[in-house]
This record gives structure tokens, sequence and C-alpha cells, in this order.
């Protein structure tokens, strides 16, 4: 087992185990307190530079929010879904396309779409009992196939690592 593969089973376990453990509504709370920090992060990268790549093989700041924007929404809809109709939901592809939305420009107008489709998700999380439909499974091509709940604690885990990319793209900015 290579390295990559312990840290994704790893994240698999986490997932696993703190979806079991938190209710619906504690798995939205930690899902809006943990990717709050999106919208400041996002800030700091010079409003002049968001749409450019820090280098030939970086990804610009709008590049990294419309993915997260794409995994945000394929997400949402997957576990409404599954909540509302036990649905298998289509393949969700956790792909980096190097896209951007030609609609929004600067990293407030990301988030505001971000937060307002994320606040639909955790509205509807919040009035789940928490045990609808756990068989039916959301793929994702390195942590597997997961429960709602467990793709709740992804998105998480997602948006947190690309904060992290978010940062240093500012920090490439700012120096």
């Amino acid at each position: 087992m290579t390295s990559e593969d312990a840290e994704s089973q790893r994240i698999r376990g986490y997932l696993i185990a703190q979806a079991e453990k938190l209710t619906p509504g504690q798995l939205a709370a930690k899902l809006r307190t943990d990717t709050a920090p999106l919208r400041a992060i996002g800030a700091t990268v010079p409003a002049a530079h968001f749409m450019e790549r820090p280098g030939s093989t970086d990804w610009s700041a709008a590049e990294v929010y419309t993915h997260i924007l794409e995994m945000n929404e394929s997400g949402a809809r997957a576990i409404e879904g599954i909540l509302d109709s036990g649905v298998l939901p289509p393949p969700v592809a956790d792909i980096m396309t190097g896209s951007i939305r030609l609609d929004l420009g600067t990293a407030e107008q990301y988030w505001q779409i971000y937060s307002a489709r994320r606040d639909v998700l955790l509205e509807r999380v919040r009035r789940a009992s928490g045990d609808e439909h756990l068989d039916v499974k959301i793929v994702h091509n390195q942590y597997g196939a997961l429960n709602w709940r467990e793709w709740l604690l992804f998105m998480r885990v997602h948006d947190l690592d690309h904060m992290r990319q978010l940062q240093g793209i500012a920090a490439h900015f700012a120096a």
C-alpha cells in the first residue's frame, strides 16, 4: 500500500466514524462552522489576480472556486436526492477541470453562490432523521462508496483541502 493509499484509507475511516457518531444537526453545524473561513480565505486573493494562475501547473483562484461550486452542487443534489427519495445519484467526478464561471468575477460572488446553495443543503440535512437510505452510496474516485452522511463530511474535507490551495494562491500573489 502506498502512502497515498494509506492516507485515503485514514480519511475514509474518519468520514465513516464521524458520520456514524454525529446527528444530522451536528453534521450540518460542523460543515457550516468548518467551511465558513472559505469566504475570508477567498477574499485574501488579490482581486487583480483572481483569474490568474500562480504558475503554469497551478490553478487560479477562480478555477479552484469553480471546482468547489461544482462539487458543492453535485454533492448537494446527490444528498438531497437520497434523502428525499432514496434515488441512486449520478456519479460525482471530483476532478478539477480548469473551468471558470464567467458570470462570477470575485471571491465574494463565488462565496454568495456557494453559501446560498450550502444553506439549502444544510437545512435539508437538519430535517433528516439520520437513517434515511444509508444503503444508497455516492462513489468517490479516491474514498470509495459513501452514504449521504459520510459524503456530507467528505464535502467538509474537500472544502478544507481547497481552502489551503486558495491560501497558497493568496500567499503567492502577496509575495
